[in-house]
């Protein structure tokens, strides 16, 4: 994605239009430029990579779209490593140590290097010159970083990053979000809902497979402090949308005016025939850290219980769950496993009062203890479904022992 100052957007009256490229001639040469100059960089310092691309640019007016590639191929397309025989900082430790025994003039710097070059094949068991301390000593500093690796995409793959990159960049100030995903394959649902899950934002759907649905989504300006992490969620959600056939969205934008510092209320529509490109795969994303956690130490127990990922969609009157995981026993039993972690009081009355309205008997929830559900107006009492409380990490043996108590 671009930083906000590399956005480029006009406003319609009050619909903000993100800047968007068109496919042809200019634009392809351009994302070639600077495509070739990364390849002709490989191996060479970032520094060295920044003049060059400051030379490209020049005085150009175009100089906010050449930017905005060059973002787009340092933060996804490349490698830069720090190289250096030990840590900089280690380094930098040993070689002022050992400067300080000797007279500290110029004279002396080679002799230094070299000294310590043979200490540290001795300490490294390899050999080491003293042209890599000299260049590993402020191996750190980003200018310094070396380009290892650059995957270089095609210039039409760049400029499609790039037009998404724009779009996504609308929702860091979204304050509402609606959208109205129609009648589509349920995989195409499941995936949709599972994006969600995955960047933790706060949905509230209604409807149902037959009709479609519609997701409502909480946006950064409308929490209490707003966070510019949760703005960046919902713009890596917008890849996983494009998966979907038929969908529409609105959202409610605030943006401050830089002049006046007046709060401006604007809007911003997008379909399923935007014409963007998705950079995700089609296929499940992983699941929260909380959850891939589990799943992993699930895997370390001696039990005949079998966890899945893959679970179906469970309608209920107006919306529908997805719960996080199916536990299945050889003897035919099976339960669902849904974790509530951290959420405003708002998303966890929703939440609970789905729990409620999904008439199944063989849920069970895990719920994080720092949640303030008094607060939130949650009574824990009258669930119909097991309740496991977690602090940190949910633990694989709690689950194990609700089941097979």
């Amino acid at each position: 994605m671009l930083p906000t100052d590399l956005l480029i957007s006009r406003r319609n009256g009050d619909t903000l239009i993100p800047k968007r490229l068109l496919v042809n001639p200019d634009t392809l040469s351009l994302a070639a430029e600077q495509i070739n100059c990364f390849q002709s960089c490989v191996n060479g310092t970032q520094g060295g990579l920044d003049e060059k691309l400051l030379a490209l640019e020049g005085d150009s007016p175009d100089y906010k779209i050449k930017r905005g590639f060059a973002h787009l191929l340092k933060s996804h397309f490349s490698t830069f490593e720090i190289i250096s025989p030990l840590e900089p900082e280690e380094l930098r430790q040993k070689v002022f140590a050992f400067s300080a025994t000797v007279i500290p003039i110029p004279q002396n710097r080679q002799q230094i290097l070299e000294k310590l070059a043979l200490q540290l094949s001795q300490d490294l068991n390899r050999e080491v010159f003293s042209i890599e301390i000299e260049k590993g000593l402020y191996a750190d500093i980003n200018d310094n970083r070396i380009l290892t690796q650059f995957e270089a995409p095609t210039p039409e793959a760049l400029i499609h990053r790039y037009n998404l990159s724009q779009v996504q960049g609308i929702f860091y100030r979204a304050s509402h979000i609606i959208i109205n995903a129609h009648r589509n394959d349920p995989g195409e649902y499941k995936l949709l809902f599972k994006y969600l899950k995955l960047f933790q934002l706060m949905a509230y759907i209604e409807g149902d497979s037959d009709t479609g649905f519609t997701i409502t989504i909480d946006g950064p300006t409308s929490l209490f402090q707003a966070s510019t992490r949760y703005g960046l969620a919902i713009a890596k959600m917008i890849p996983a949308l494009l998966h979907v056939s038929k969908w529409s969205l609105k959202a409610n934008l605030q943006y401050k005016d830089t002049y006046t510092k007046v709060i401006r209320q604007e809007s911003f529509n997008l379909d399923d025939q935007c014409n963007l490109i998705s950079h995700y795969p089609p296929q499940k994303p992983y699941d929260s850290m909380l959850e891939m956690s589990f799943a992993t130490r699930w895997e370390q127990l001696k039990t005949q219980w079998q966890l899945e990922r893959e679970v179906d969609l469970i309608p209920i009157p107006g919306s529908v769950m997805i719960p996080d995981f199916r536990l299945i026993h050889p003897d035919g039993r099976d339960y669902l496993l849904e974790i509530v972690g951290y959420w405003r009081p708002e998303y966890l009355q929703k939440k609970f009062s789905q729990v409620r309205r999904a008439e199944v008997s063989n849920l069970i929830l895990a719920v994080s203890e720092r949640l303030n559900l008094e607060k939130a107006g949650v009574k824990i009492t009258d669930l119909p479904a097991k309740v496991i409380w977690f602090k940190d990490k949910l633990s694989p043996q709690a689950v194990l022992q609700a089941i097979e108590s």
